[in-house]
């Protein structure tokens, strides 16, 4: 990966991944896997967490963007990423608007300052 940058990896709705990939960011691997899952009803959780895994351990994923509700299905898996990179970001669906108390990055964010840091 020398002097070329990290991808972002998209785990979401058919209509978060079509605009993203309509943006430009689908790729393909050395192993031809590809950097994005479209979570349909019929996806199991096992198949979601597997993905998610395997874009953890891609040394070519800088960023993971998730439906916060696809996160929520595999909530344990997330809490228990603890690097830095890849960054993982839960975004809003369509369906499914965002919930910042569910999101653990905020969650993480919050323990970190206090109200006096702010003033």
């Amino acid at each position: 990966m020398a002097g070329r940058g990290k991808l972002i990896a998209v785990l979401g709705d058919e209509d978060t991944c079509t605009g993203f990939l309509l943006g430009g960011i689908g790729e393909l691997n050395k192993n031809r896997r590809p950097n994005f899952l479209v979570v349909e009803k019929e996806t199991s959780v096992a198949e979601i967490e597997e993905t998610f895994k395997g874009f953890l351990n891609r040394d070519d994923i800088g960023i993971i963007l998730i439906n916060q509700y696809i996160a929520e299905m595999i909530r344990h898996v997330i809490d228990a990423h603890t690097l830095s990179i890849p960054a993982v970001l839960e975004i809003p669906s369509k369906e499914h608007p965002y919930d910042a108390s569910k999101d653990s990055i905020l969650r993480r964010a919050k323990g970190m300052f206090s109200a006096d840091d702010f003033r």
